[in-house]
C-alpha cells in the first residue's frame, strides 16, 4: 500500500512514541486533528499499525523469573508453501514471541520466552525439534539486553572527565 507523506510521517512518529497525542501529531505535521485521526484509523484498518506496545526493561523488576532465547532453525521447505507452513506451526506455540525468515546458514530465527533454561531446553527437544521439517537447531540464551528497537537500556553514564592528579 502506498502511503501519503502525512501517513508516512504519522507512522514514523508513532513508531518512536506510541503514547503521543493525536493533537501533538497534528501539530508536528501541520494538519488538523480530524485528518490525523482519520489517517490513524485508516492505518490501523489496513494493518499498517498492527498494535501499540510498551518496551519494558524486565531486569529492573525484582523476582521476575524468566529467560529469553534466540533459536536458529534449519528446515526443509515444503513444496507449494515454502517456509510459510513450518513458520506458522512454530509461531503458534505460546512460548514463541517472534519468528523471522532469514538469509544465511539457518532458515528461521525464533525468539522464545520461558521460566527457566530447562523450560527452553524442553521446548526445543519436545516441541520444536520433533517437527517434520526441522533439520537442526542452535539455541542462544540472551544474557543481557543493551539495545532493543533503537532504545538503549543502560546508557553510559560514566564520568568521562580526565582525572588530573597533583
Amino acid at each position: 500500500m502506498k502511503l501519503t507523506n502525512n501517513e508516512l510521517e504519522i507512522v514514523e512518529i508513532l513508531e518512536k512514541n506510541a503514547r503521543i497525542t493525536t493533537e501533538d501529531i497534528a501539530k508536528m505535521i501541520g494538519i488538523s486533528v480530524e485528518e490525523t485521526e482519520q489517517s490513524i484509523k485508516k492505518l490501523e484498518y489496513n494493518k499498517i499499525i498492527v498494535r501499540y506496545i510498551s518496551l519494558i526493561d524486565w531486569t529492573k523488576i525484582e523476582d521476575h523469573p524468566g529467560v529469553r532465547a534466540m533459536i536458529d532453525v534449519k528446515v526443509t521447505p515444503k513444496r507449494g508453501v515454502g517456509f510459510d507452513d513450518i513458520a506458522e506451526r512454530i509461531y503458534r506455540f505460546d512460548e514463541v514471541s517472534s519468528v523471522y525468515l532469514m538469509s544465511g546458514t539457518y532458515d528461521l530465527s525464533i525468539i522464545i520466552e520461558g521460566k527457566s533454561m530447562n523450560e527452553v531446553a524442553n521446548f526445543v527437544s519436545r516441541k520444536l525439534s520433533i517437527l517434520d521439517s526441522v533439520i537442526s537447531t542452535t539455541t542462544h540464551f540472551i544474557l543481557k539486553k543493551y539495545k532493543h528497537d533503537g532504545i538503549i537500556f543502560e546508557p553510559d553514564n560514566k564520568d568521562k572527565r580526565i582525572v588530573v592528579s597533583p
